[in-house]
């Protein structure tokens, strides 16, 4: 419908792409458009150990102050085991596997019977 896509669509297709290009495991995408008023999309995923999971954090935010000129907000970088970025648009979790598991945001933030599944 409309001929640009918007500003929430681009940067959720670049963190997908960017944490693609690190190497992250098990990531999954929730639309939050009419369930929150937070953000339009969150972003959960995993790294395998505390320094994959900084340093993907710490490019993700590079990338999308290069790209879209702005600085995320972020959470728990120096400890690596869940890094939370929030770009307003977007939130992303980053986790260690163990922490996610823990956690289970997907559970909290998709419909009943929904599969987190994005494999």
């Amino acid at each position: 419908m409309a001929h640009s896509q918007s500003i929430s669509d681009k940067l959720l297709e670049r963190i997908l792409s960017s944490l693609s290009d690190d190497k992250a495991e098990d990531v999954v995408q929730i639309n939050l458009q009419g369930k929150s008023s937070v953000a339009d999309h969150m972003v959960i995923a995993s790294g395998r150990s505390t320094r994959q999971v900084s340093a993907m954090a710490e490019k993700l935010m590079d990338r999308i102050k290069q790209e879209f000129g702005f600085t995320s907000k972020v959470e728990g970088k120096d400890a690596g085991d869940w890094v939370l970025i929030d770009t307003g648009d977007v939130i992303v979790h980053i986790f260690r596997p163990e922490v996610r598991e823990f956690y289970q945001l997907e559970k909290m933030w998709l419909p009943q019977g929904g599969s987190a599944s994005a494999n």
